[in-house]
């Protein structure tokens, strides 16, 4: 299930909205949170943590890097948003947390969503007998043309 919220409201009624999925979702609704989530959940998109970063922090609004990144894992943790990680270096949050897969662009460094249904893993593996597979994310790289 996607938590994504209706930015066609009120300021009050948009706030009241992100303070009571964050509280649903057990995170205390601090006005950082409540910030970072209204820039997450407004649409579903990719971003890095130095987007949500730049994108909360303003003239009215100051933000640390250490919050963001703390934040952005307890959202995480707790299922409001997806981790998607490129590589050690390129890790992204999915705000659209439903069963799906990705292109990445590595010219441009964007995610695009791939529906499960547009991509069939068969013959997976059978994983040791004190495991069960959790998830399958597949990200397909892709590149211009030449």
């Amino acid at each position: 299930m996607t938590a994504m919220i209706n930015t066609a409201q009120s300021e009050n009624t948009l706030r009241r909205d992100v303070v009571n999925l964050l509280a649903e979702r057990g995170i205390t609704p601090t006005q950082q949170r409540i910030l970072i989530a209204q820039e997450l959940l407004s649409k579903p998109q990719h971003l890095s943590a130095d987007q949500v970063l730049h994108r909360v922090n303003n003239q009215t609004n100051t933000v640390s890097k250490a919050t963001v990144y703390n934040t952005l894992g307890l959202f995480s943790e707790k299922g409001l948003i997806k981790e998607v990680i490129v590589d050690s270096s390129k890790v992204f949050y999915d705000s659209n947390t439903s069963p799906h897969h990705h292109f990445y662009n590595v010219d441009s460094g964007t995610l695009h969503d791939i529906e499960c249904d547009a991509l069939k893993v068969e013959s997976l593996p059978e994983p040791p007998d004190t495991l069960k597979i959790q998830d399958i994310n597949v990200i397909i790289r892709v590149t211009k043309k030449t």
